[in-house]
């Protein structure tokens, strides 16, 4: 069977070519001629050449969404919600992953390839070069759960500074005296902003820190939390929930602590699986959802021409379960 065109349409439904282009593109019609083009369209399963159309109008409509660690049930989650909210605006996503460091700008130039309108980067770091060739392409780029210092780029984060400073002033409050940190990787600027305001709080109040390196991987995570209870940690900070997870299990089986009441363990994301009973996990709730509103609604404005970078911090808040003590 040869394939239907617009030619085929235009000569079932009695109208011009242009007329069928018109109402495919959206471009104005009249109500008749709409109805007339669609149901000879229907009639032959004529589709429009979304591709050829975006050579013509230098819109592909297709946003690319770059990502790492889908092991963190954060992420997931956040890319549902971020397609729903592109194909509300009328966008298309094509999602890549890449892993932290290594091929980043591999997978970057593979979507360059697909001539996007954009692109959403989670919890992944662009290169100065990189940056340059979106800037010279005219594509603009939006940083989500990751912050970074160079390239002036728009970037969308939870406000981790003064989160890391809640969750210490929380541990504080109901009576820890020999507070930890798990952190996530270094690499990572939004990690590296929850534990410095988490170590500015503690040392506001005369409070020494004890810190090791979980690098958002849950085994290493694990074995770092052993160490410090081993130390006599009484209360311990996980960079996130993905960790803090591991931590748990670790606790409770390798050393039978009773999470919560012997040491009290503090995530941070607030994935669904933190309010199973299994965990009932005390962490810091991300707004993914106002997160995603944040970054769609830029990413729109920079396609529209609003080419200045913005820094967007959301507010959270602690939700607090059973692995901690309670305030008094």
């Amino acid at each position: 069977m040869s394939k239907i065109t617009s030619s085929d349409v235009a000569k079932l439904a009695g109208v011009s070519q242009s007329a069928v282009s018109r109402v495919f593109s959206g471009a104005s019609a009249s109500k008749a001629t709409q109805e007339k083009v669609r149901r000879a369209a229907t009639e032959l399963g004529y589709r429009p050449n979304v591709l050829a159309r975006s050579l013509i109008t230098g819109r592909s409509r297709i946003i690319g969404l770059v990502v790492a660690y889908l092991e963190n049930p954060f992420y997931p989650d956040v890319l549902e919600r971020m397609s729903k909210a592109l194909q509300a605006e009328g966008y298309h996503t094509l999602i890549f992953m890449a892993s932290w460091t290594s091929d980043v700008d591999r997978v970057l130039e593979e979507l360059l390839d697909y001539q996007v309108d954009g692109i959403i980067a989670a919890s992944v770091a662009l290169s100065d070069g990189l940056i340059d060739r979106c800037r010279g392409a005219g594509i603009p780029i939006v940083l989500f759960n990751r912050g970074q210092e160079e390239g002036g780029l728009t970037q969308v984060t939870c406000a981790n500074r003064a989160a890391g400073a809640a969750v210490a002033q929380h541990l504080m409050a109901t009576g820890h005296e020999k507070i930890a940190h798990v952190s996530g990787w270094e690499g990572s600027m939004t990690g590296r902003d929850r534990a410095a305001g988490f170590a500015e709080a503690l040392a506001a109040d005369g409070r020494d820190l004890k810190v090791l390196p979980g690098d958002y991987d849950r085994e290493k995570a694990a074995a770092a939390a052993c160490e410090l209870v081993d130390g006599g940690a009484d209360a311990i900070f996980v960079g996130n929930d993905h960790m803090a997870f591991g931590v748990i299990d670790a606790l409770r089986h390798e050393r039978g602590i009773a999470v919560g009441k012997d040491v009290s363990v503090v995530g941070f994301d607030d994935v669904p699986m933190a309010a199973w009973p299994s965990y009932d996990l005390t962490t810091w709730q991300q707004p993914s959802g106002q997160m995603v509103e944040a970054a769609v609604d830029r990413m729109m404005a920079l396609i529209e021409g609003d080419a200045s970078p913005q820094r967007v911090e959301i507010e959270g808040r602690l939700i607090q379960r059973g692995s901690s003590r309670k305030e008094t």
